[in-house]
């Protein structure tokens, strides 16, 4: 079953091995923003697999939002995050087949504007996850994220306060995560201005700071006829 799982895990990078992918779209309140916009875009679409470097924050160079625009939103409504192989809307998986894995969001209140927000320290709150969803099938939330062309959804608590926000999308591949280093964390973080909302203040993380390489969630073998799964970080905070 181990050199079965090491072929399959094998044949799978050898396939996806260029079918990285980025965020490209942040849909707010049902409204397509248009492709990078309000969006910190990295240099290019590698993963990140180091969970104790600041790129695991908002992706490489993600600590500055010097330059990106700053949508606005009420508190309560739905935010859609759109993710894509390539800078095309073309029909082809939004995701690689073979990158089966989790997808989370997380939330963190900027202390003044979105854009001068580095996304450091305890500020970070899990709004949204999903992972292993049929262990029968072997059907995870990345499957759904493609057959949804890229997109998934969730909604902002409405209690939160109002101000500007790092919205932090996150797709863990699990691919090739037998080991540490092996997972790959595609991220990518929109800026935001909430409207509306209340006063709560929802439990926080440090990204990095919340994610250890020995983590499960992390460190696992998809292809060993897996019942569960584990997500990395925190509960969600539903408000």
């Amino acid at each position: 079953m181990k050199v079965l799982s090491t072929v399959l895990a094998t044949a799978v990078l050898a396939n996806s091995a260029m079918a990285h992918f980025t965020l490209q779209y942040a849909w707010l309140n049902g409204k397509d923003s248009g492709q990078n916009t309000y969006l910190r875009v990295p240099p290019t679409n590698n993963p990140v697999t180091d969970v104790t470097s600041t790129d695991i924050t908002c992706n490489v160079g993600g600590t500055s939002g010097s330059g990106v625009a700053t949508g606005t939103i009420a508190a309560g409504q739905q935010v859609t995050l759109e993710w894509h192989q390539h800078a095309q809307r073309t029909g082809e998986d939004a995701i690689s087949g073979g990158h089966k894995g989790a997808v989370q969001v997380y939330i963190a209140k900027a202390p003044s504007t979105a854009a001068s927000f580095n996304g450091q320290g305890a500020v970070w709150t899990k709004v949204y996850s999903s992972g292993l969803l049929n262990p029968s099938s072997q059907q995870w939330a990345t499957d759904v994220v493609n057959s949804n062309g890229g997109k998934h959804s969730f909604t902002l608590p409405a209690s939160i306060p109002a101000g500007e926000y790092l919205i932090r999308g996150e797709i863990i591949a699990l691919h090739v995560s037998q080991t540490y280093p092996g997972a790959q964390f595609y991220i990518g973080c929109a800026q935001v201005k909430v409207t509306g909302g209340g006063s709560a203040n929802p439990p926080k993380v440090s990204l990095p700071g919340a994610y250890k390489g020995s983590d499960p969630g992390i460190t696992v073998n998809i292809y060993n006829n897996l019942q569960s799964y584990t997500a990395p970080g925190p509960a969600v905070w539903s408000g």
